[in-house]
């Protein structure tokens, strides 16, 4: 299993300095690499001979090159350029797969500075980057003080040093064994997402949510007027833009603590989680709810979940995107059509119950989970992930230019059955 554990730094300001160079270099590697590799390509396709541009060959080019055009980039180590071309080429790699949109320039100030040092294949010993306690060791600044102890014991395989707002961070990548823990509680539970709160669990417990973006959107707002009355290049407006970024951070900080904590009670708490395979971006779209919608951070929440369920012997059962949760009865299986966004509790024309519009979709959930698809196989596979009733053009990827006609489906008490 590999994992990563993210540490803030509490480096010199000799450190620093260095982390600034190195993450240049980074930079300008990335752009120079993507403008080679456009230029490679362009050619390719124009005349339809030679090899197709790879970021071996573009690595290669620039060590031949760079002692004589590019002698600066001697003063950081060599991982800095070398790993932000092998960060190019798995862009590419990704955007010929259909998962990520085309690679794009990087701008000085316009995006968080980074830059990655490996400690190369297991067979080959480097010590490149160690943790020791609260100190991390990279290629040459040496040891680097750190907020806290890596928490994961293995292997570490790389290290990617960041800049957020004016703090740095290390991300190390640790790859370790892990064998899951034997659960003694087999509770299937349904978690449903919501605006009003974070999640609503079929047990009837609410997760709230902190709605980060939204308390302090009156001081993001303040502190944006002030950056923009400030005369470009001046100081004034650096430390406008440091203080806007802090805040920035502080949102997403707060944010990410509530779905990790959320994320990680919920896979100790079920051993089958059923969730929906939501259209995030088409939610985005309703103007009234889209700030609403992103202050969530639905797409982390299930990554989270997914990654977290192997390490608790959990698994996830997801919904199809058109299973409807929240319409349909979880009591008789009738589904009201007429439910609006408005309606937060509703009688069931059919049998008189009355439901909460979050809890009943998240029992909904549980009953998906508990379908054949997702309990039959538990005693014999221990986390990951199964798709009830999944289609194709549905899931994280890449949304399809024509969305497949759904698959016909009985109503069976919240069991999705095809016909």
């Amino acid at each position: 299993m590999i994992l990563a554990h993210k540490i803030a730094l509490d480096p010199t300001k000799a450190q620093a300095e260095y982390f600034a160079r190195a993450a240049g270099v980074a930079r300008f590697a990335w752009n120079w690499s993507l403008a080679r590799w456009r230029q490679e390509y362009a050619l390719w396709r124009e005349y339809q001979c030679g090899p197709k541009p790879s970021e071996l060959a573009l690595r290669r080019e620039l060590n031949a090159l760079k002692d004589e055009a590019f002698p600066w980039m001697r003063g950081v180590t060599k991982n800095a350029p070398q790993q932000a071309i092998k960060n190019l080429g798995a862009a590419f790699k990704n955007f010929f797969e259909g998962s990520a949109k085309f690679p794009q320039f990087k701008k000085k100030g316009a995006s968080r500075d980074s830059f990655r040092a490996d400690n190369g294949p297991p067979d080959k010993v480097s010590n490149a980057v160690e943790a020791d306690g609260k100190r991390v060791r990279l290629p040459i600044i040496g040891w680097v003080r750190t907020r806290e102890a890596l928490r994961f014991k293995g292997r570490i395989k790389s290290a990617t040093v960041s800049l957020e707002a004016d703090r740095w961070f290390v991300s190390l990548i640790v790859e370790m064994d892990h064998v899951p823990p034997v659960r003694e509680s087999q509770v299937v539970g349904g978690v449903d997402l919501g605006v009003k709160a974070l999640a609503t669990l079929s047990d009837g417990s609410v997760i709230e949510g902190p709605k980060a973006l939204r308390a302090n959107l009156t001081r993001l707002r303040r502190m944006s007027r002030a950056l923009s009355r400030k005369v470009n290049g001046s100081a004034n407006r650096r430390k406008a833009a440091a203080r806007l970024a802090r805040l920035h951070a502080r949102v997403a900080n707060a944010r990410r603590d509530a779905l990790h904590k959320a994320t990680t009670s919920i896979v100790r708490r079920f051993a089958v989680i059923g969730i929906e395979d939501l259209n995030v971006r088409g939610m985005l779209r309703n103007s009234r709810l889209a700030r609403a919608i992103a202050d969530i951070g639905a797409f982390e929440f299930r990554r989270q979940l997914e990654y977290k369920a192997p390490m608790h012997a959990s698994r996830i059962a997801v919904a199809d995107r058109w299973f409807p949760s929240s319409k349909r009865c979880s009591d008789c299986g009738h589904v009201h059509a007429g439910l609006t966004l408005a309606d937060r509790e509703w009688a069931c024309l059919a049998c008189g119950v009355v439901h909460d519009r979050d809890h009943n979709a998240a029992i909904n959930l549980r009953l998906v989970a508990e379908s054949s698809l997702a309990a039959a196989s538990l005693p014999e596979r221990s986390g990951g992930s199964v798709t009830v009733c999944g289609e194709e053009g549905s899931g994280l990827g890449l949304a399809a230019k024509v969305k497949p006609a759904s698959v016909k489906q009985e109503p069976m008490r919240g069991m999705l059955v095809h016909a």
